[in-house]
Order: structure tokens, then C-alpha cells, then sequence
């Protein structure tokens, strides 16, 4: 009689450690996911920190042909394209602007990587030099036979600067976050004035 009744305790202990454990686990977890804020709204017209780069919106449009700023598009495909000023914020000329504007997945297929052209020459992918505005185009080539969509949104993506990283002890720029979302009109068009074969 003593035996059940010890087993019947104890059983009763460890349910009520379990159930107050999930309710204390849910009740910090519930705590976390209150403190989720949306992403701030990015102005389409000012200019935006993004720590390496100073990033000022022009335009986002869609265009046909091979030779669009140089892109190696294929024949006749169609192209959405974000012109934008860049501004190296750093000490040393840099490229790693690849990740600091994605596209969302209801614009362009995520795993189709843009290219990045100096409108100025055309050139593919340059390091941008300290302190030197320069106009990039981002280049993303639509699936053939898809519509163009009405309006490019954008995540901008900053990093923080630290003297020593965790692993190697060397500076750079680290933790990679979005800095917030970027919505633009997508017009029809460059301006051919702009083009350099």
C-alpha cells in the first residue's frame, strides 16, 4: 500500500517538474518572440548606412538585349535591374558588396546571384575605392516568360566592424544583419544614354 502510494507521489512529482519546466520554457520563449520587431521600412530616395557602404536608391527597372551594361545575359532574355550610388566607407578598396542588397523571393529566384556592373565602364564586379561614390547596377536575368514585377523589394544587409574577430584575431566586417527592407517602383527601361557596350 505504502510502495503505491510512494510510486503515485513521485510520478506526481516528476509530471508537475515537467509541466512547470514547459511552461517556464514557453513563457521565455513567448518573452523572445515578443521582442521580435518588424524590419525597419528604408526611405527609397535618402541615403543608407550599411557600415562598409553608403548606399543612395536611384532606380530599379526591367530591359531586354545581350548588352546591358556588359552583363552576360543570354540572347533576348529580360533583365530587372537596381541602379544605385555606393560609397566605400572603409580604408582599403573593396568588393564585398555581393550580400549587402537581397532581392526577395517574390521578385527573383533567390538562388539566381546578380550581376554587379560599374555603370561608368561597364566593368564587372570592380573594388570600389575609399571614399569614391560610384553608380553600380545590380543585374538579376528573369526566368524567360515571366512577367516583370510591378516593384523590386529589397533587404540591405550591414555588417559591424571589430578590431579582432573570435577566430583569427584580425579586423573586419563581421555579423552580417538586416539593416531593413527597401521597396522601389520597377520602371520599363534605361536610359540608352546610360548603356556602354
Amino acid at each position: 500500500m505504502f510502495e503505491n502510494a510512494g510510486s503515485r507521489l513521485k510520478a506526481w512529482l516528476v509530471a508537475g517538474i515537467g509541466t512547470a519546466a514547459a511552461l517556464a520554457l514557453a513563457g521565455v520563449l513567448g518573452a523572445f518572440g515578443a521582442r521580435h520587431e518588424p524590419m525597419q521600412l528604408l526611405a527609397p530616395t535618402g541615403r543608407i548606412e550599411t557600415g562598409q557602404w553608403l548606399l543612395r536608391p536611384l532606380r530599379a527597372y526591367t530591359a531586354e538585349g545581350e548588352n546591358l551594361y556588359g552583363a552576360p545575359l543570354k540572347p533576348g532574355a529580360r533583365a530587372l535591374v537596381f541602379e544605385v550610388e555606393m560609397t566605400n566607407r572603409t580604408a582599403k578598396s573593396s568588393k564585398d558588396y555581393f550580400d549587402v542588397l537581397q532581392a526577395s523571393q517574390a521578385t527573383v529566384d533567390p538562388s539566381s546571384k546578380p550581376f554587379i556592373v560599374l555603370t561608368r565602364d561597364s566593368t564587372l564586379s570592380p573594388e570600389l575605392h575609399p571614399g569614391m561614390p560610384e553608380r553600380m547596377a545590380y543585374i538579376w536575368e528573369l526566368p524567360g516568360g515571366s512577367a516583370p514585377p510591378a516593384s523590386l523589394d529589397l533587404t540591405v544587409i550591414r555588417k559591424t566592424y571589430k578590431q579582432r574577430d573570435n577566430l583569427y584575431g584580425l579586423p573586419g566586417w563581421f555579423n552580417p544583419a538586416p539593416a531593413g527592407t527597401l521597396t522601389l517602383p520597377v520602371g520599363s527601361g534605361p536610359d540608352t544614354a546610360d548603356i556602354q557596350p
